[in-house]
């Protein structure tokens, strides 16, 4: 996807995910596949997809700490200020859900949200470009190799959803996952 995607391309994905609609696209070191955060029906078609544990929450990702707020418990400004100097980056912080977002986003039985600003221009692009963070787990099957072309996710998931095309960027391993809270690194 160039930096600046066509208004019919944007509309179409637009509405393709306030129907229920997965995409994928690039990021850090590998495809995601993404969905609207708070829509139950693309959470559930994704989970199916990936044939992923209902428990295992997902990483949303966003253009800015701004976009990422409405999925959050009110952050104090010390620790606005702390995230802004972070991101963009490969780091996925937990940090406070707001209680009122679909279980299978944070995972069954977890009071936290896995966040990123990511360190990938078309990732940021999509999300600003839409309005809208975005769902970010990886473009496979569970337990399998992530997939890192956009010729291997179309042979992986043909027309099960809908594809941003793009090179991933250089890193070899998936973003770090760290609790805000304890400073523990979980990946």
């Amino acid at each position: 996807m160039p930096r600046t995607a066509s208004s019919a391309f944007l509309r179409r994905l637009s509405y393709h995910l306030r129907q229920g609609g997965l995409l994928a696209y690039p990021t850090e070191s590998c495809y995601g596949i993404g969905c609207l955060p708070r829509n139950n029906r693309a959470l559930r078609r994704l989970v199916r997809l990936k044939k992923r544990p209902q428990d295992k929450g997902m990483i949303v990702i966003g253009d800015t700490v701004e976009q990422l707020q409405p999925l959050l418990r009110p952050l104090d400004k010390p620790t606005l200020a702390e995230l802004k100097r972070q991101w963009p980056a490969r780091k996925t912080f937990l940090l406070p859900a707001d209680s009122r977002l679909p279980p299978l986003l944070r995972g069954r039985g977890r009071s936290k949200l896995a966040v990123r600003v990511p360190d990938h221009a078309v990732a940021r692009s999509l999300c600003r470009q839409l309005n809208t963070p975005l769902v970010s787990t990886s473009c496979n099957l569970a337990g399998r190799q992530p997939v890192k072309t956009e010729r291997e996710a179309r042979r992986l998931f043909g027309r099960r959803l809908m594809i941003v095309g793009g090179r991933i960027g250089n890193a070899r391993t998936p973003s770090q996952i760290i609790d805000w809270a304890s400073g523990r690194r979980l990946r």
